[in-house]
């Protein structure tokens, strides 16, 4: 990745005095890289999640909206991530935290083309953006709006509709366009003040405000025991039924107001009160305008601030009346009446879901129905929960509840929530009683869809084969219950293996280089392209007699076909013997074409992904040069995220008495920018050999880039030094500076001026700065992944990689020092690839 931001001197430079700078460099800085900014800028985080919060909150305002959330582009610049989300779960949304900046799905085209997309319901979904309808099979209308100010685009902004023959109204979209455009707004300033405006952490949920104002009034007082006065808020006045003017500010005025009856129970609690310290909850009752009397709560304490003895009492009343009442009328109700969070768990039962759900209201409470139900365990039941959220749509469905019974629920949702019904339900036409226990977790019903569901969104984000089995594994053995994974590609007409669960070691090897034509069930339903099942030991033996078996009891052998062609084979064992139901034969055979287009595609990929290696490794020198008073060496370290390669590339140049040393990184991360890396290597070594100066030798490439036209861009720093005299001449384009560490031990990044990246202006000049180097002077040149780090500005990356020079170990070599730095400086989450090249003078 390119930092056009390093061009010239920036902020902090360690140099010296100001240097100068290209025309613009600082609204370029700002636009392409605005978390490379100083310390001082970390607390923007807060503003910018206030900025998210405010959007989300404006939206479902201002909107018949239910759900809303922002998804903010990576720091690496290639993923959206979501960061903030109201009224949706957020464990729905866990398939889409992350989501490929050059993906199919519809917040990716918003963000990549600029363009809002409208879907108007579940059918319109299917129908453009299947990837979507198949992660969340629910009935929605969404919009997608991209974030931005001008060219500057941070994210996009997205909400949920009930689904409705009309769509989504005009006016709502028109609305969350300007929502969207108010936070591109906020955001761009932000970035504009060096702040980050880049996602980090987990997703921020926004709670909702409630959909009533609270059923609980509150009064606070405060009051002198000792001498009987007592200070109210208007609050405690209207409670205890004082019109404007008719307290005196005396608990003797009080006395009157409270129930006769309950007088000497209030006394009572006051002195409670004074010898405890505290009283929770004491219930009076007061006397409204009419002497019909109605109840309160007193929650009160002493002060520890004043220090005149327990003769203060603080705290407040609670007039519970409409609260209290509602509570009484659903705990009468002899059917059982709950509510649900947005991520489903119970915040509360009223007493009759006790005798139904045969679980007391204290184990319930703050957990999942299908986590303390076992019978709930089917996640059709979570499926229902989701379903009702994500529709706004009342759903109902009948459950077995052992030992014996049916209870049929109701859920009513809302952007809060879910209010839920239970009933004790007749058995369904033509069902047995339910079993004592329930079965296990097997794939059955809309349970079983759920899984699969959730395995094509993970297959629509795998990249590798490697990405693609552990998908498989992840989400088929827990959804099927099954204890074995295999699966095979062919290659040369043979079966080959490419990932296992759950085999005893060695059991597979007889099978590795199976022909697709041999008489073996994981080769035969390739060749047949019908999947085959066996429900039990016996069925499996006699079909196949002498085959190998291990000590399952049953088994399910798919064959992956993509595009009409013989990708591989997936089996599926089972500890004890089972029955494939229709059903289930029909998910499993439609999970093979899911397995096999991921599989196919990655292995497209990987082997574009290993052309692309291979050219980047051959176009790097295999050897440096060995020039007398100077030594050298080099590290090159591929990315750890996917299967992106970078254009990252290094050299030295012997040119008469000098050395020309060379670090570079062309933008992008594929064959394209592999091909281009190699081009411009061969460009500068052949303009350096020709003893031009470094300056010429960026421009005369910059110029060559231009006609090449790849549609790419590069930084280049390149550094001639003169052993004879210690001198170096560095020309930088775009690249990060270089790191010199004196003889002393004291280090410092070398901020010279520098011009525009390579292919950009074909008139662009690129001046040259002269360093002198003392023996024993250490100097590094570097690309962006070795300093860049998800979680701090670049700068600090550079600042990081100088400390660490200055940090030489007595004694250490050149190799070691390599070692050491990469150790130190690089980033165990790095998603770029690595070059560094070290000179050690003298």
């Amino acid at each position: 990745m390119c930092h056009p931001h390093a061009t010239g001197g920036a902020p902090g430079a360690r140099s010296g005095p100001d240097l100068p700078r290209e025309p613009g460099a600082d609204a370029e800085v700002r636009r392409a890289v605005p978390a490379a900014v100083p310390e001082k800028a970390r607390p923007a985080d807060l503003r910018r999640d206030e900025l998210l919060a405010d959007a989300v909150r404006g939206v479902l305002g201002r909107t018949g909206a239910y759900g809303a959330m922002v998804f903010l582009r990576s720091r690496a610049g290639r993923s959206l991530v979501l960061r903030t989300v109201a009224g949706v779960p957020l464990s729905v949304m866990r398939p889409f935290r992350q989501i490929a900046e050059a993906g199919p799905l519809p917040v990716a085209v918003c963000f990549r083309t600029g363009h809002r997309i409208v879907l108007s319901d579940s059918e319109d979904t299917m129908r453009r953006f299947p990837q979507l309808a198949v992660g969340l099979p629910y009935d929605f209308a969404s919009a997608c709006v991209p974030v931005g100010l001008g060219p500057d685009r941070f994210g996009v902004l997205s909400a949920l509709w009930p689904a409705s023959d009309d769509g989504v109204p005009a006016a709502d979209v028109a609305e969350l366009t300007a929502v969207a455009d108010r936070l591109g707004a906020g955001l761009a300033g932000l970035a504009a003040d060096w702040r980050s405006v880049e996602p980090d952490g987990e997703a921020t949920v926004v709670e909702l405000p409630p959909p009533s104002v609270p059923a609980t009034r509150v009064g606070l007082f405060d009051w002198n025991v000792a001498t009987g006065a007592l200070a109210t808020d208007e609050r405690f006045l209207e409670i205890f039924g004082f019109g404007p003017g008719e307290f005196d500010g005396t608990v003797a005025a009080l006395n009157r107001r409270v129930a006769p009856g309950d007088l000497s129970a209030f006394r009572t609690a006051a002195r409670t009160a004074l010898d405890h310290g505290e009283v929770l909850a004491a219930r009076v009752r007061v006397l409204g305008p009419d002497g019909e009397p109605y109840p309160v709560e007193l929650w009160a304490r002493v002060p520890t601030a004043i220090s005149d003895g327990r003769t203060h009492l603080v705290g407040a009343v609670l007039d519970t009346r409409r609260l209290t009442a509602a509570a009484a009328a659903v705990e009468r109700l002899r059917e059982g009446v709950f509510s649900l969070d947005l991520d489903g768990r119970i915040t509360y039962a009223n007493r009759a879901t006790e005798p139904l759900l045969l679980a007391r209201r204290e184990d319930l409470i703050g957990r999942h129905p299908w986590e303390v139900l076992p019978w709930l365990a089917d996640p059709f039941y979570e499926n229902r929960h989701r379903a009702a959220l994500l529709s706004q749509r009342p759903t109902a469905f009948l459950a077995s509840r052992p030992p014996g019974g049916w209870l049929a629920f109701s859920l009513y949702p809302d952007a809060h929530g879910v209010t839920g019904r239970v009933v004790a339900a007749e058995s369904p036409s033509g069902e047995a009683e339910p079993p004592a226990t329930p079965p296990p977790a097997a794939l059955t019903g809309l349970g079983g869809t759920h899984h699969l569901l959730q395995l094509a969104s993970a297959l629509t984000e795998a990249v590798t084969v490697r990405d693609v089995c552990r998908a498989v594994a992840e989400e088929i053995l827990p959804a099927f219950g099954g204890q074995e994974l295999a699966i095979y590609t062919v290659r040369d007409q043979q079966l080959q293996l490419v990932s296992q669960s759950g085999y005893p070691d060695g059991f597979l090897d007889t099978f590795e280089g199976t022909p697709i034509d041999a008489r073996v069930p994981g080769a035969e339903t390739l060749s047949t392209g019908t999947p085959i099942f066996f429900e039990s030991v016996r069925e499996l033996a006699t079909a196949y007699p002498g085959l190998a078996l291990d000590e399952m009891g049953a088994w399910a052998f798919l064959p992956l076909i993509a595009s009409g062609r013989p990708v591989g084979s997936c089996i599926l064992g089972f500890d004890r013997p089972r029955p494939f139901t229709v059903e289930e034969r029909g998910l499993l055979t439609a999970l093979g074409g899911f397995i096999a287009q991921a599989l196919e595609r990655a292995r497209l990929y990987d082997a574009e992904f290993a052309l692309a290696r291979g050219l980047q490794q051959a176009l790097l020198p295999h050897r440096l040069p060995e020039v007398p008073g100077i030594r050298i060496t080099a590290r090159y370290l591929p990315g750890t995220q996917g299967m992106e390669i970078g254009g990252d590339w290094y050299d030295a140049i012997v040119t008469g008495g000098d050395v020309t040393l060379v670090i570079g990184d062309v933008e992008g991360h594929n064959v394209a920018a592999a091909a281009a890396m190699g081009q411009l290597r061969s460009a500068v070594r052949a303009f350096a050999t020709g003893d031009d100066p470094p300056d010429q030798v960026l421009a005369r490439t910059n110029r060559l880039l231009l006609d090449l036209d790849p549609g790419l861009l590069a930084s280049c720093c390149l550094v001639r030094l003169t052993p004879a005299d210690g001198t170096a001449r560095i020309a930088r384009a775009g690249h990060l500076p270089p790191v010199l560490r004196h003889p002393d031990g004291r280090a410092e990044a070398l901020y010279v001026p520098g011009g525009p990246l390579l292919g950009v202006d074909e008139r662009a000049e690129y001046p040259v700065s002269e360093v002198r180097l003392r023996p024993g002077s250490l100097l590094a040149l570097y690309t962006d992944g070795l300093v860049e780090d998800p979680a701090v500005a670049i700068d600090q990356g550079v600042d990081r990689l100088r400390a660490a020079m200055a940090r030489a170990e007595e004694g250490e070599g050149l190799e070691e020092a390599a070692e050491r730095l990469l150790r130190e400086v690089g980033s165990t989450r790095r998603v770029d690839d690595v070059a560094l090249l070290l000179t050690a003078f003298g």
